[in-house]
Order: structure tokens, then C-alpha cells, then sequence
């Protein structure tokens, strides 16, 4: 909102919406057969973003130990128990040094060494991360943290980070002193196209208005078919590592296996188990990437699933079901996606080889 205040654009939104709904705008700012006024509290509700200047932000208090707890509470499930998972989604930590703490450059995102670019790597405010996990975390069930649960959260992660000390308390009043140990806090540029206004070298906000690139149309050789596709170079494949080990499974998009492993099974492929054969088809699908063999990652794990159907004749096809048409409640809230891109045999044997104790051998 570096333009326009916050009155000015709910203003231009009511207006919009007041002219869609058939409403017409009055001298005096309200409009006929158009809701009510918004009361305070609802407002207040609604507007929860916190700035790189920290407006926005609401008072209250939380320690690297209140975070902790927290965490392993219902943070743990999807990032690990110190933020560095990659079961479920990329690392949050990892990869910043005591020398990008003090220069507010994080040295591998220029060197390009780093295997793997953890979330604390790149972002540059820690308003950023407040108010991301408060309004977005946890997954299952977002905004239901307090704003101590919050304070706590950022606090935890910062320690993690090597940011603030282990006893450290992290409030609405020295949330700035963490902001200028970020590692990344010099990182971010707006001297770049898209950003009206004069540069941040020269004391604004934007670039001049000067356009991301300046270039002169060659119009000679040109492909005589196009073909539209989204893919990545083949140099930048591998640079965060195997795709298909990261991407959590949402429907059929499965990550590209950019180990190089696939295409050596597929020259010379050797016969596997049963039990490898299905193993390999849970890793493939991105199975594993919700459900552990004998514990909870977003999903429960195969262990209890074996629990729960125990002595039921028809176990096996409840499941197959299951599978192929996703489903919702029977463990959580989080749901599982249909999985009807999988032929049927090859989901049978899934159900099978879960039933039968999901053994990699």
C-alpha cells in the first residue's frame, strides 16, 4: 500500500461493489440498497496485515520456548521438529551463516552453493513471517493462532536461525531489533522495472518506471512452430535437488524426477518383489509425501491404517475405494485427494501392500 492508504482503497472497493450490486453512490458517502456501514470490530477482524514498518502489527509477547511448544504441537507435522524437513514441504531453515547476519546478505543465494534455498535464506523481513503464519498456519486450520502463539512461532524460528538467543522474548516492541539481524534484510532491491517512482538509490521507492528489459525484436530465424510448454532448462533441473522427492502430492501433478535415478532403472531395469514393486509405486505417486510406514506425516500412517481395518472382511475394497475417489474426516480435516490417474491394479496393490504391513522388501 505504498501508494494508495487503506481508507482510500475501501473506498474505491465499496464504490465498485455498491455499482455492481446496483447501488447508486450518494453525496454523503453511503449508499441506497447497499448492506450497512462495517462496524469497528469487524474492521479490526479484517485488517490484520502487519508492514516491513511494522504497522499493523498488534501488541503481545511470546518466547523461543512458547514457540517450541507450539511447534511440535501442530507445526512439526509438515516442517520437522526444527523447521529443516523436506518430507512435506521445502526447508524453512538452513543454509544462513554469522556472516550473513552481520553483512544482511546471505552469501549462497549469490554463490549459488547451496543445495537447497530454505525459506529464512530468502525472505528479508520477519514481518513477513509474522504475518504469514498468522494468517495462513497452521494448514488445517488458519487464523486459529493467538497472537502470543504467533510472537512465540517467529520467536522459535528466529532462534533456530541463530537469529536471537535461546532466551529471547520477542514483542511488539523489540520485534525491530530482530528485523535488523535478518539474514537476507539486505537482499531486496526495488531498482528494478515494475516499480514506478524514483529509485531506492536515490531515495524512493521504485526504478523510474524503466521497463525489466530493453531489447530490439531480431525477426530473422524465426521457429516456424511453437510449441507451448511449461518445463525447466535442463542446467537448472537439479538445483534444488529431486523434484519428485519435494512436491507434496496435490492430484496427478507428480515433480519430474531430476535425480537421474529413473533413467537408469529404465536402462537396465531389474525385477523387483512384490513388495518393492509397490513400495516403488508409493514413492513414485508421492504417497509417502502425506503417509509414513509406521508414523503420521499429514496423513496417518500405514501402521494405523492396519490398526483401523483389522478383522474386516472387506478392508481391501473400502480402501480401494478410498484411494481412487480421496476422501475427508476419517482422520482430520486435511483431505486426500482423489487419486484416479492410478490404474486400478496398480491401486489394489498399494491397498495390498499396506494392509500387509507397507514392508520396503
Amino acid at each position: 500500500m505504498s501508494r494508495f492508504s487503506k481508507a482510500s482503497l475501501s473506498g474505491a472497493l465499496v464504490l465498485a461493489f455498491a455499482t455492481l450490486a446496483g447501488g447508486t453512490a450518494l453525496a454523503d458517502g453511503k449508499y441506497s440498497g447497499v448492506g450497512r456501514p462495517a462496524t469497528r470490530a469487524e474492521i479490526h477482524a479484517w485488517d490484520i496485515d502487519v508492514r516491513p514498518d511494522f504497522k499493523g502489527l498488534r501488541p503481545g509477547s511470546g518466547s523461543v520456548d512458547q514457540g517450541q511448544e507450539v511447534w511440535e504441537a501442530k507445526c512439526a507435522s509438515c516442517h520437522g521438529s526444527f523447521g529443516e524437513s523436506n518430507e512435506v514441504h521445502t526447508p524453512l531453515i538452513g543454509g544462513t551463516t554469522k556472516d550473513d547476519i552481520k553483512t544482511g546478505h546471505v552469501l549462497s543465494l549469490v554463490k549459488g552453493d547451496a543445495p537447497q534455498r530454505s525459506a529464512i535464506m530468502k525472505v528479508a523481513t520477519v514481518s513477513t513471517l509474522f504475518d504469514y503464519i498468522n494468517r495462513a498456519m497452521p494448514l488445517t486450520s488458519p487464523k486459529s493462532l493467538t497472537n502470543d502463539e504467533v510472537y512465540g512461532l517467529v520467536a522459535y524460528l528466529l532462534n533456530l536461525a541463530e537469529i536471537v538467543p535461546a532466551d529471547f522474548v520477542l514483542t511488539d516492541k523489540n520485534i525491530a531489533e530482530a528485523q535488523a539481524r535478518m539474514p537476507n534484510r539486505n537482499g531486496m532491491s526495488t531498482d528494478h522495472g515494475m516499480w514506478p517512482g524514483a529509485p531506492a538509490s536515490k531515495g524512493g521507492i521504485g526504478n523510474g518506471g524503466k521497463p525489466d528489459v530493453k531489447n530490439t525484436a531480431c525477426m530473422s530465424n524465426c521457429k516456424t512452430e511453437v510449441k507451448v510448454a511449461s518445463l525447466l532448462p535442463v542446467y537448472a533441473e537439479t538445483a534444488h535437488g529431486n523434484l519428485a522427492e519435494q512436491n507434496r502430492a496435490v492430484g496427478p501433478v507428480r515433480g519430474k524426477d531430476t535425480s537421474g535415478k529413473a533413467a537408469a532403472i529404465a536402462a537396465a531395469p531389474a525385477p523387483l518383489s512384490e513388495n518393492a514393486a509397490a513400495a516403488k509405486l508409493a514413492n513414485d505417486n508421492g504417497c509417502m509425501a502425506c503417509h509414513g510406514v509406521a508414523n503420521k506425516i499429514v496423513g496417518p500412517g500405514y501402521n494405523e491404517v492396519v490398526a483401523k481395518y483389522k478383522g474386516q472382511a472387506d478392508a481391501e475394497a473400502k480402501l480401494v475405494a478410498k484411494v481412487k475417489a480421496g476422501g475427508q474426516g476419517v482422520w482430520g480435516a486435511v483431505p486426500m485427494p482423489p487419486q484416479g490417474h492410478l490404474k486400478d491394479g496398480d491401486i489394489r496393490s498399494l491397498v495390498k501392500w499396506i494392509l500387509s504391513g507397507a514392508k520396503a522388501q
